[in-house]
């Protein structure tokens, strides 16, 4: 039996609405798992800490403390397998935003965050996100990478 265990990510999708139309705010990973790939704010969630509490920390951590959202509230969660050899069991909330840009403050790990209407997102999306924004216009809150 391998050592190996799956790891907890928890993520966070901020939308703002503005003018009739949403937008999403993303940004380019640069680690290994997921370069390149546009996705949202998230990472590890800590010992001891709530998997809401986890996504408002990664989401300070990378796009600023400036950032002011609102409505967090859990979107959905994900069997995470599709980037072998990691393994997650990842989990979104979704929130609202109220004010203030991203700014890059892990300039290491990600870059380029930048607002995009929802029907007009690029590629390519980190799958955990892709399957996350389906969740948005679903009922389905499960997701498992083998479908």
């Amino acid at each position: 039996m391998t050592s190996e265990v799956p790891r907890v990510g928890v993520g966070i999708i901020v939308i703002k609405k503005e003018k009739g139309r949403r937008y999403i705010m993303l940004h380019q990973r640069k680690r290994p798992l997921g370069r390149d790939y546009w996705g949202s704010g998230g990472g590890h969630l800590e010992l001891g800490e709530s998997l809401m509490d986890g996504a408002l920390r990664e989401l300070r951590e990378e796009a600023g403390e400036h950032l002011v959202v609102k409505d967090v509230r859990f979107l959905g969660v994900m069997n995470f397998t599709q980037l072998k050899p990691k393994h997650y069991v990842d989990i979104s909330f979704l929130a609202t935003w109220v004010s203030g840009d991203p700014i890059n403050s892990t300039p290491k790990a990600t870059k380029n965050w930048r607002w995009f209407e929802l029907d007009k997102l690029p590629s390519p999306l980190f799958p955990p996100v892709e399957k996350y924004l389906e969740a948005l216009t679903s009922n389905q809150i499960f997701f498992d990478s083998r479908f």
